[in-house]
């Protein structure tokens, strides 16, 4: 199959959504299990060792490599994370080995990105009372992507429940040295979102506001602004 179009994407102010807890500047929770200082000082050790962002850094992890990564930045550990925190199974635009940088055009289709994700795990364990918030980072883009947006030669990227044909041409957009992929939300009618696949694309990251996510019985979460 021909790869996708490539369009000239400059968007500002692209929205990703991430725990709070992974935010800079927060007390580490392996600080919580340590009995003193130099209990915690063994405990980041050990966690330093396994740490896929840290071995990346250092051009021991397989799935990206060091230079790629960025450095000296705002936030530049959490564009990092991104690449190098792949889920287990992988996500819609990348493999398990290699994570990319998910963002949403409008805040509303970044939230439904996070409900339902959110939900799915909350039904593994039939479980429908939690509160969790997300921090938004704010990023713009000015570069060239392939671009899946009206294209229905790729309409089985967009399966709400397989992410077999959509991993597979990542894996083809990245051996052709693909920037990333722009395509429609799943999960947000007429939203827009992007998978960027190189760190040094992902520009003037900022923390924007706080999202809480409460689930009170029901898959569908109350979602409100904690603060700007």
């Amino acid at each position: 199959m021909s790869l996708p179009a490539i369009s000239l994407l400059r968007r500002y102010d692209t929205h990703r959504l991430i725990p709070s807890k992974y935010s800079q500047g927060g007390d580490s929770v392996l600080a919580r299990i340590a009995d003193d200082d130099a209990h915690l000082r063994d405990i980041f050790d050990l966690d330093h060792a396994t740490n896929e962002r840290l071995l990346a850094e250092n051009d021991r992890l397989p799935g990206i490599d060091t230079h790629e990564l960025v450095f000296g930045v705002p936030y530049y550990r959490i564009v990092n994370a991104a690449f190098c925190h792949a889920h287990p199974l992988g996500s819609r635009f990348n493999d398990p080995d290699r994570g990319a940088w998910y963002a949403a055009f409008e805040v509303e289709s970044a939230r439904a990105e996070v409900a339902f994700h959110k939900a799915v795990e909350l039904a593994e364990v039939g479980w429908f009372h939690e509160e969790a918030t997300y921090d938004d980072y704010l990023a713009d883009f000015s570069a060239d992507f392939h671009d899946i947006r009206d294209d229905k030669a790729f309409a089985d990227c967009l399966a709400a429940d397989s992410y077999v044909a959509s991993q597979g041409l990542a894996r083809q957009l990245l051996a052709a040295g693909s920037l990333g992929v722009v395509y429609p939300s799943v999960r947000k009618q007429s939203g827009t979102c992007l998978a960027c696949f190189r760190p040094a694309l992902v520009m003037n990251v900022r923390k924007d506001a706080t999202h809480v996510f409460r689930w009170e019985g029901r898959a569908e979460p109350v979602i409100s602004t904690a603060k700007g």
